[in-house]
């Protein structure tokens, strides 16, 4: 069954981000086409990216690398919950991505944002990222607006039209990384 992880992009205390993912499994643990798993970046205090070598070569040196690497590679496909900060997403969820190459490709990613416009200049950021390390992005974002979504900045209060776009989403990124999954049996050389 394709195994979706659902990537916390923020560190930040009282950050928002842990209730929006929790709120995307909420709703993910109803499908039955799917299998979800939350992943905190709090959990793999990745320093600034420290490998001697490129991510493409997949010669990693350091244990919190490794575990990175192991815990990205075991999925089908991704939502990645991001802030907006300044314009981006946050400096934590880059250097995450950053760490690997092999153990994104071929594979879905969906969007999930919040911030003042709702996060829809972090995920223009991370689109150009998803398509330089082989991800496909789904069309579908729920972008949520500090504004009208959460009661005094803090308390997560989606309008039932962001649960119909997040239904829509995981519709999307569940079809697409099943369609990637014989991509993902084989890998392509490295381009020079």
């Amino acid at each position: 069954m394709t195994h979706i992880g659902i990537i916390i992009g923020s560190t930040r205390p009282g950050r928002n981000g842990e209730q929006v993912a929790r709120w995307v499994l909420q709703h993910a643990e109803q499908r039955t086409d799917a299998t979800f798993e939350l992943v905190d970046l709090k959990d793999f205090p990745l320093p600034h990216l420290d490998e001697p070598m490129p991510p493409m070569m997949q010669q990693y040196q350091h244990d919190h690398t490794k575990e990175w690497s192991a815990k990205i590679a075991g999925f089908d496909g991704f939502v990645m919950v991001t802030p907006e900060y300044n314009h981006s997403t946050s400096g934590v969820l880059k250097n995450a991505i950053d760490y690997l190459f092999a153990e994104w490709n071929n594979k879905a990613v969906g969007f999930v944002s919040y911030g003042g416009v709702g996060g829809a200049r972090a995920v223009e950021h991370l689109r150009l990222i998803a398509g330089e390390l082989k991800l496909a992005d789904v069309r579908t974002s729920v972008s949520l607006s500090m504004h009208h979504d959460f009661e005094g900045y803090t308390t997560l209060t989606p309008s039932d039209a962001q649960v119909a776009t997040l239904s829509t989403l995981f519709d999307e990124l569940i079809a697409w990384s099943t369609a990637l999954a014989p991509l993902r049996g084989r890998q392509l050389a490295p381009q020079s």
